[in-house]
């Protein structure tokens, strides 16, 4: 009975934390993410143009490019605390490794896409708008996607995420 307790426990606060998470907006992730993700482009974009930085805007050769809170993608880190916090048996080392890795390897995933997306924009290319999309649409999805598969695979996760909370509850709701 106490290892059921535990359980029950367990669910409850990796259900709060995602809930606390969420409830200023994902304010939390821009306020991490946001310098995180644009000092790195300024000094990469620093090496092939002449750049300047206000704020969330980039100047390359005095153009701006704005990097928006889109663009920083705070959603899909929220997506990959969903991810991490909805799996049960993980334990909390071991979570935290599992969550700053997913963090760490879509921050320079991030990075890089927006770097990329800058220097067609800066290059005239045609192709800026539909590569933005892409990137934007199909490009997001298959990073988290792609960094959570890793992980199971990674650190031998066995459970799924909502599912063995879903099916732990109905089994103690049938006792």
């Amino acid at each position: 009975m106490k290892k059921i307790s535990k359980q029950f426990l367990d669910i409850s606060l990796r259900y709060a934390i995602l809930i606390l998470l969420a409830l200023p907006g994902f304010a939390i992730f821009y306020f991490v993410f946001a310098p995180l993700t644009i000092y790195p482009i300024y000094f990469l974009l620093g090496l092939f143009f002449d750049v300047s930085l206000m704020g969330d805007i980039i100047f390359i050769n005095e153009i701006p490019i704005e990097l928006i809170g889109a663009c920083i993608a705070g959603s899909a880190y929220y997506l990959l605390s969903i991810l991490n916090l909805s799996t049960p048996k993980i334990k909390l080392q071991k979570r935290i490794k599992i969550l700053l890795l997913s963090f760490g390897v879509f921050l320079i995933l991030n990075i890089l896409r927006i770097f990329f997306l800058s220097l067609v924009f800066m290059s005239g290319s045609a192709l800026f708008d539909i590569t933005h999309k892409l990137f934007w649409y199909i490009g997001s999805i298959l990073f988290v996607v792609g960094i959570w598969f890793a992980e199971v695979k990674l650190f031998k996760i066995k459970e799924i995420p909502f599912y063995s909370d879903i099916k732990f509850l109905y089994k103690q709701s049938k006792k």
